[in-house]
C-alpha cells in the first residue's frame, strides 16, 4: 500500500520529493526521458498528469502544456500505455493527475480497473469531492488503490476530518488559495493551516502550488511528509533541457 511505503521512506528521509509531469509534453519521449532523470535524481514518487482540456485547478505553465500535449496527439489511452512503461522501468510509485471527466468517459470502473493493471498506486482528481465520487471510490477500493484528497486552506477542520474519512495513501495540502505555478508565501499562515491538515488526519501529508526551491522544502521538512514540485520543472525543462531538471531535484534535499 502507498501509505506503508510513504512511512517508511520517512525512516530514513525527513522529507519527500514528489514530482509531476503533464504526460506527452513536450513529447512522449521528452517526458519519458524527464522521469528517468527525475527517478535517477532521487524523487520518491510521482504524479503523471492526463492532459485535459479544462485543468482548472492548474495555472498557465501546466494549462499551456496540456494544451501542447493534447495539440501532440496525446490521447488517455497513450497516456496509461505511457504510465504502464514507467511503472515497469522505475521503481517508485506512480499516481494518475487528471480530471473526473477523463475516468467518466472512459468508464469509472474500466479506468481504475487498467490504473490497478498498469502498476499505478492512486489518484488524484481534485474536481471531485466524495460526495459525487462513490463510485469511483468503491472502484479504487476493491483495486487497492489510493484516492487521494485535497484540503485547502479555506477547508474547514470538521470537513478535513469528513475528507480524511476516503483519503488513501496520503492527503495532499494546497499551500494557498489559487491556481498552481503562482508565487506562495511561506510564513505563519501556512503553518496554521498546516498544524490543521496534521491535526485531521493520520495520513502522510503532501505540501503543493508554489514549492519552487530549497528553502522552500527546508521550510515544509518537520511540517509536512512530503514535498510535491510541479510548475518549476517544466519551466526548467522548458529553459535549459530535461539535464537541469535532475540538478535542480538533487539540489533540493
Amino acid at each position: 500500500m502507498l501509505e506503508n511505503y510513504l512511512k517508511n521512506q520517512l525512516k530514513n528521509k525527513k522529507i519527500l520529493l514528489m514530482t509531476h509531469i503533464v504526460v506527452g509534453y513536450p513529447s512522449f519521449e521528452a517526458s519519458m526521458n524527464l522521469v528517468e532523470t527525475m527517478v535517477h535524481a532521487g524523487v520518491d514518487l510521482m504524479e503523471l498528469q492526463i492532459p485535459f482540456s479544462e485543468p482548472i485547478a492548474d495555472g498557465p505553465v501546466i494549462l499551456r502544456a496540456s494544451q501542447k500535449a493534447l495539440e501532440r496527439g496525446a490521447t488517455v489511452e497513450k497516456c496509461l500505455g505511457f504510465a504502464a512503461d514507467a511503472t515497469r522501468r522505475f521503481d517508485i510509485p506512480f499516481l494518475i493527475m487528471t480530471y473526473y471527466n477523463i475516468p467518466f468517459k472512459y468508464g469509472v470502473d474500466a479506468f481504475v480497473s487498467r490504473m490497478a493493471k498498469t502498476g499505478l498506486k492512486g489518484a488524484i482528481i481534485p474536481d471531485l469531492p466524495p460526495e459525487e465520487g462513490q463510485e469511483y471510490l468503491k472502484a479504487m477500493a476493491d483495486h487497492e488503490l489510493s484516492p487521494v484528497l485535497i484540503f485547502s486552506p479555506t477547508t474547514p477542520l470538521e470537513r478535513m476530518q469528513y475528507l480524511s474519512e476516503f483519503a488513501q495513501g496520503f492527503v495532499y495540502c494546497v499551500a494557498r488559495k489559487g491556481v498552481t505555478g503562482a508565487k506562495t508565501d511561506f510564513a505563519l499562515e501556512l503553518d496554521t493551516h498546516l498544524a490543521q491538515c496534521r491535526n485531521a488526519s493520520p495520513l502522510p501529508l503532501a505540501v503543493g502550488f508554489g514549492v519552487k526551491e530549497k528553502s522552500d522544502v527546508d521550510y515544509l521538512t518537520g511540517k509536512a511528509d512530503i514535498a510535491v514540485i510541479g510548475t518549476q520543472t517544466i519551466r526548467i525543462m522548458e529553459k535549459n533541457g530535461v539535464d537541469a531538471v535532475g540538478d535542480f531535484i538533487q539540489g533540493l534535499r
